[in-house]
């Protein structure tokens, strides 16, 4: 691609890009993407437009997308690396406003060609986390504001639910990480985003023990007895049930000090700043990026 003349070598372009040296060798050998001039002494030399091509390929696997799925991308796109200014919405956002909408006329068929559409354009984690979980959050909302009827709010839910269960339950497990178990708090009926939080756990080799809906406070010790786990992760999603979530926390972590025991959901993250302060330790968060910091965090501790 381009005629300009090559003046950076292989370690150069790496070091601007942080990329490995094999890794793009990889790249090119495989899909043939640039095609760096060689000198005298047979050592690549890639030009501006290569750099140009490289950093807009690596930005797009940054963002979820596999190096195949960056190339085809750029393969149909005579724009995509020109400066050209990018669209209102991004393809991501304008997935999930076609799968809010199949959810909510009750078409199962296109929802489904909607996601495995997505799946085939990002990562898992990303198809997840990034587009399902916005969903989830937005029916909610929208049930809550009474502009969607109970009947919508249910449809959406048990649709989303089978498709991350069956995702979710496809995962091997390492036997080198510990287990975990989680959990919704008493008084909570929403149980989707556990799921997807379970679904990134078992991602990463996790042994994931999920219980859904709040159960009795003895049966879960019961649980915690049988299973053994190092993490008990309970959610709370309504504030109402915060007070009995932190309390469940407090007498678990008393009767079990050697389990990590993490907090999530809408109702956690949305504590005042002073209660926030005592359970900082537990908070696990609502991003992807929160829930890698906090797990590095614990099981560094554990080692």
């Amino acid at each position: 691609m381009g005629t300009s003349e090559g003046k950076y070598n292989i370690k150069a372009i790496s070091n601007m890009l942080g990329i490995q040296p094999g890794t793009l060798r990889a790249w090119e050998r495989r899909y043939q993407m640039i095609a760096p001039v060689r000198n005298d002494s047979g050592h690549r030399l890639y030009t501006e437009e290569h750099l140009r091509t490289l950093r807009w390929l690596i930005s797009k696997v940054n963002q979820g997308f596999t190096i195949s799925q960056a190339i085809s991308l750029m393969e149909n796109s005579s724009s995509a690396i020109e400066g050209a200014e990018p669209p209102k919405k991004d393809i991501l956002e304008e997935l999930g406003d076609k799968l809010l909408a199949a959810l909510l006329n009750f078409n199962s068929a296109q929802a489904h060609e909607l996601i495995n559409q997505a799946f085939s354009l990002f990562t898992i984690d990303k198809t997840v986390i990034d587009l399902l979980g916005p969903i989830l959050i937005k029916i909610g909302d929208l049930w809550e504001e009474g502009r969607i009827t109970t009947a919508h709010e249910h449809f959406a839910s048990s649709f989303l639910r089978s498709r991350i269960e069956s995702l979710s339950n496809s995962f091997p497990h390492s036997s080198f990480l510990p287990k975990a178990v989680a959990v919704c708090g008493p008084g909570e009926k929403h149980e989707l985003g556990l799921l997807i939080f379970t679904m990134f756990l078992r991602r990463k080799g996790f042994e994931v023990v999920f219980l859904g809906t709040s159960v009795a406070e003895h049966d879960l010790e019961v649980v915690l007895d049988k299973v053994r786990p190092k993490f008990l992760f309970l959610s709370c999603t309504l504030d109402e049930n915060r007070s009995a979530v932190l309390k469940l926390a407090e007498e678990i972590s008393g009767n079990y000090p050697d389990l990590q025991i993490g907090l999530g959901g809408i109702a956690i993250d949305s504590m005042q700043f002073q209660q926030r302060k005592l359970y900082k330790e537990n908070i696990v968060g609502m991003t992807r990026m929160e829930w890698e910091k906090w797990l590095k965090k614990r099981i560094d501790q554990l080692k």
